[in-house]
């Protein structure tokens, strides 16, 4: 059994990022997570889209950190090398009701203090988007909508815990909970874990662990979101985000250009019961195929790199829910929903904020290590086998394993000597895109597996 003064519970973006401001105190701090990876749950399946915030509604917390996060991620993707792209992004009427809406969604966009927007004709989103169906009324221009890699910007901020100082365990499922009168006890899958104050900020299962320290102040709602990723060749024909207009009937479903140089449709929006329903589904496919043949009819003419289907924390409450319980020296941070990417690094520090607010004491360590420098998995920019420097000076990021998406030896060895090393294959696709290219480990996969025997330490 260890004891730490801050246990953050769930090591997705949130709870990575929450983690990294507190290992910036003077403080004993864990990040626990019951996956054996980083990122592994939520925060690894989303539309990996840098929000402005023009849409979200004003006056609440969540339009508070997501405009504060997109600047804060911005920077610290300039520092860490967290690829970025800055498309832009048009939201496209199609008919009368979008077309009415786009006015009121100006103005929102002014309420929340972006004023970029700008009402367009239909030639004027043509014009952006040629090869959109027939049909558009016009749209909605957000400049400033970005692409990034959702994976790095976990990979990032759990990096940046750790060498700070907070101690990362996975595997490390919260079974009980015991709250007494000089701190929390934990009882994990992998034993026992004290702390004099605990951070939830466990996602789908946020309201399972508020609800074992006896509060009930809501309800998670898996919501199922299945995209389909579209080749690299189909790339030419966005290189803008392609919004729905909300309306009455939901918010519907967008094209974009991804970091990888892919083009991804989706999502759909299901609600569920079942927490681990991360598989998708034949109806949900043919919904996004009949959705993109009237969106984007050449899309369809292209190949399919791959499917998947992530789960968003929906629940009843119309805002992040962040609240601190003073008597039982508890935070709990729920319902943030697929803008948690953007808002993460904000949301850390207004964790931290009500964590003061609520008695504990917050020293500020003067040594900080300087943030880590991520691996480049963009194709916007140059990546290893495209540098004759580097490949020069250690001939292993020349070594091409993975032909799909070009990933080398280098990165592999890397990934799997880096601070948080890949817990098994899934962690090592994220970490260097290897197998997530066409034929998605066919050809490879027997070369990367024996990476992964080094890493583990098995015996081939």
């Amino acid at each position: 059994m260890t004891d730490y003064d801050v246990v953050v519970i769930g090591a997705g973006i949130v709870g990575s990022a929450i983690a990294r401001e507190l290992a910036g105190c003077e403080l004993s701090v864990a990040l626990l997570e019951a996956r054996d990876d980083v990122g592994d749950g939520t925060s690894k399946a989303n539309t990996a889209i840098l929000h402005t915030g023009f849409d979200a509604t004003p006056g609440t917390l969540e339009s508070t950190l997501v405009r504060r996060g997109y600047h804060e991620l911005s920077e610290y993707a300039r520092h860490t090398g967290i690829p970025v792209e800055h498309t832009g992004a048009v939201l496209v009427a199609w008919d009368d009701e979008q077309l009415d809406a786009l006015p009121a969604l100006l103005e929102k966009a002014e309420a929340n203090g972006y004023t970029r927007c700008e009402i367009v004709d239909s030639a004027a989103v043509y014009a952006m988007v040629p090869h959109l169906g027939e049909g558009v009324r016009g749209g909605l221009t957000v400049p400033d909508e970005s692409i990034i890699c959702t994976w790095t910007v976990n990979l990032a901020l759990a990096t940046d815990a750790v060498t700070r100082g907070a101690r990362l365990l996975t595997g490390h499922r919260i079974d009980g909970v015991e709250v007494g009168p000089d701190g929390t006890t934990l009882r994990t899958s992998a034993g026992d874990v004290t702390a004099r104050w605990v951070v939830n900020a466990a996602g789908l299962g946020a309201d399972l662990i508020d609800a074992m320290l006896g509060h009930h102040r809501f309800t998670v709602t898996p919501r199922r979101g299945e995209l389909i990723v579209y080749d690299k060749l189909a790339r030419p024909l966005v290189d803008k985000i392609v919004l729905p207009v909300p309306t009455s009937r939901g918010k519907g479903v967008l094209v974009s250009p991804t970091i990888y140089g892919n083009v991804m449709l989706g999502p759909t929006s299901e609600d569920l019961e079942d927490r681990t329903a991360t598989g998708t589904s034949e109806s949900g496919l043919d919904f996004l195929l009949e959705k993109g043949r009237a969106l984007m009819p050449g899309l369809l003419d292209e190949e399919v790199t791959a499917t998947y289907a992530g789960l968003r924390a929906a629940i009843d409450h119309g805002d992040y829910l962040i609240e601190a319980d003073p008597e039982q020296r508890y935070l709990l941070v729920g319902g943030i929903r697929s803008t948690g990417l953007t808002a993460g690094m904000a949301i850390g520090e207004y964790a931290v904020e009500r964590l003061r607010a609520a008695g504990l004491s917050l020293v500020p360590r003067a040594d900080l290590p300087a943030p880590p420098r991520m691996p480049n998995l963009g194709e916007a920019s140059t990546r290893p086998y495209q540098d004759e420097e580097l490949i020069a000076s250690d001939p292993e990021y020349g070594a091409i394993v993975c032909f799909c998406e070009r990933v080398t030896a280098g990165e592999l060895r890397d990934a799997c000597t880096s601070v948080i090393p890949p817990a098994g294959l899934d962690g090592l696709r994220r970490r260097t895109r290897v197998m997530n290219g066409r034929c998605q480990g066919f050809f490879c996969g027997g070369e990367v597996q024996e990476y992964v025997d080094l890493l583990t330490g098995a015996r081939r």
